[in-house]
C-alpha cells in the first residue's frame, strides 16, 4: 500500500498529510470512512491509524502543492561588431558625463567652502578692528 503512495506523494508528505488529518481527528472532526464497530475496536479509536486508513481509501479531501522553479526561457540576441562598437561607444559617453556631473559637484563645493572660509576670515579681521577701536 505505502509503495503506492510514495509514487504519487514523498515519504514527507504522506507524513504532513497523516498528520493534520490526524489532528483534525482528535479535534473532533468527523470520520470519512463509515467504520463498523469492530473495526474502531481494532483501531482502538487511534486518529494516527484511522487517517492511515482514510489515506489509503483515497477518501480525504486534502491536496499537496509542490513548488517548482519557473521555467522561463530567455534568448539573447548575438550582438555584431557594429552593434559592440555602438555600445561601447555610448557606454563611454555616459561615463564621461557621469564624470563631468561629479567634477562639477565637487567644483561647486569647494567654492561654497572657500567661500565660509572668507566669510570667516572678514569676521576674524572686524573683530580685530573692533578690538582697536575699543582700545
Amino acid at each position: 500500500m505505502i509503495e503506492k503512495l510514495e509514487k504519487k506523494f514523498t515519504k514527507y508528505e504522506i507524513a504532513r498529510i497523516l498528520g493534520a488529518r490526524s489532528l483534525q481527528l482528535a479535534m473532533d472532526a468527523p470520520i470519512l470512512l463509515k467504520l463498523s464497530k469492530e473495526e474502531e475496536n481494532e483501531l482502538n479509536y487511534d486518529t494516527l491509524k484511522i487517517a492511515e486508513k482514510e489515506l489509503f481509501q483515497g477518501v480525504l479531501p486534502i491536496t499537496v502543492k509542490r513548488p517548482f522553479p519557473a521555467k522561463t526561457k530567455q534568448t539573447i540576441k548575438k550582438l555584431s561588431e557594429e552593434e559592440l562598437k555602438k555600445k561601447m561607444e555610448e557606454d563611454k559617453k555616459k561615463r564621461e558625463e557621469e564624470k563631468s556631473l561629479k567634477s562639477s559637484e565637487e567644483g561647486e563645493k569647494e567654492e561654497i567652502t572657500e567661500e565660509i572660509a572668507s566669510e570667516n576670515n572678514i569676521e576674524e579681521f572686524s573683530e580685530d578692528s573692533n578690538q582697536k577701536e575699543i582700545e
